[in-house]
């Protein structure tokens, strides 16, 4: 499975699991952490690992395991590093602090609707 289909399923995932303002930052040929990130935000602690867990079970039946996870316990930021796909999932004032976006805003951004034609 490459990085775009990872990418593509766990975006499906989240968007089913009802997870808000997806952004898709496009790190190909800037940086050597991934291809991808997937930033997503969660309304609670509890919704934040229910979106993590099921992007968790939906690679990991396709035979893709994450190479860390981190922040289940504090579940203000959970972070699932697939090596080539980064997936955060926020809380809204965790993601307002961290401002993951801006620190990447010369990269291309990719809008959910061009990776998932269906949702539009």
């Amino acid at each position: 499975m490459d990085s775009s289909e990872k990418l593509k399923l766990a975006l499906q995932t989240a968007l089913d699991k009802k997870a808000e303002d997806p952004v898709v930052i496009d790190l190909r040929g800037l940086t050597s952490i991934a291809d991808y990130f997937l930033i997503v935000t969660a309304s609670s602690d509890t919704h934040a690992r229910t979106i993590a867990e099921e992007i968790k079970r939906k690679l990991k039946e396709q035979g893709v395991q994450p190479v860390s996870v981190e922040g289940l316990d504090n579940a203000s930021w959970i972070l699932l590093d697939y090596g080539d796909l980064i997936v955060h999932v926020f809380r809204p004032e965790t993601r307002e602090l961290y401002s993951i976006e801006s620190l990447w805003m010369d990269a291309p951004h990719i809008k959910p609707e061009e990776l998932l034609p269906q949702q539009q």
